[in-house]
Formats: structure tokens, C-alpha cells, sequence
């Protein structure tokens, strides 16, 4: 019987941890670590965008790189002076650790001045990254 109860409070706390890990996977947000960071052309190796600079970490074999490189440059089309460059985060250690990047993909929201203004861990819904823009421009 002992057991029984175990098993069930392990399988309640698992399933509660996987909804609150669900939701909060790709979400926008703006973190007090990025406060008054900020990114050039030469820490990205491109030029940033004129109004808005979208900024991904991925890695080779991420799969939800590729869908959030296909939303990102989607944005990035519809919306007049904004640049998307993706940064492979295996080649970019300096970079990923200076900017806590903890899994791939990783999105960094820029405004003009290279400030992170907001950041999404894993894949972001396009609404949001077209949110966050309104916040960068």
C-alpha cells in the first residue's frame, strides 16, 4: 500500500512539473540578467538590424532550431528594418557563457542600440516574437 502512495505522489509531482516546464518553454521574457547588456556587429559577426535585431543560438542538431529559424526569419520579413542572425552556439562558447545561454534555441530580442530588451529559452510562438518587437522598436 506504502508503495502504491509513492508511486502515485512521484507521478502528481512529475505531472506538475511537465505542465509548468510546458508553459514556460519559449515564452518572451525579459530577464534581470540582460539589463543593460548589449551586442554589436562584433560580437555577432553581422550587422545589427536598423530597428530591431532578432538574435538565435542554435545548435547542429536542434530541432527546434529549425522551426524557430523559419518563424524568426518569417518575423524578420514582415516587419521593415528588422535583421535575424543565427549564431551556433557550439562555435560561440565565449558568447553563450557571457550571455547565459543554458539550451538551444535561445532568442535575444534587440532594440536599435544593441540592448537585450527580451529573451525566449526553446521555441517561441510568433505572436510573441512579434510582441516583443513592439517593445524593441
Amino acid at each position: 500500500m506504502t508503495g502504491l502512495v509513492v508511486c502515485v505522489a512521484v507521478l502528481a509531482l512529475a505531472s506538475a512539473y511537465g505542465v509548468v516546464h510546458q508553459r514556460r518553454d519559449g515564452r518572451v521574457r525579459v530577464r534581470g540578467r540582460d539589463d543593460g547588456k548589449r551586442l554589436g556587429a562584433a560580437e555577432l559577426g553581422e550587422e545589427l538590424g536598423e530597428r530591431a535585431t532578432l538574435v538565435q543560438f542554435s545548435s547542429a542538431f536542434c530541432s527546434p532550431c529549425r522551426a524557430t529559424r523559419r518563424v524568426l526569419d518569417e518575423v524578420a520579413g514582415m516587419v521593415p528594418g528588422v535583421t535575424h542572425i543565427e549564431i551556433d552556439a557550439e562555435k560561440n562558447l565565449d558568447l553563450v557563457r557571457a550571455l547565459d545561454i543554458l539550451k538551444t534555441p535561445t532568442v535575444l530580442v534587440l532594440d536599435a542600440d544593441g540592448r537585450v530588451v527580451r529573451r525566449a529559452a526553446g521555441q517561441p510562438r510568433k505572436a510573441d516574437v512579434i510582441a516583443a518587437l513592439g517593445e524593441a522598436v
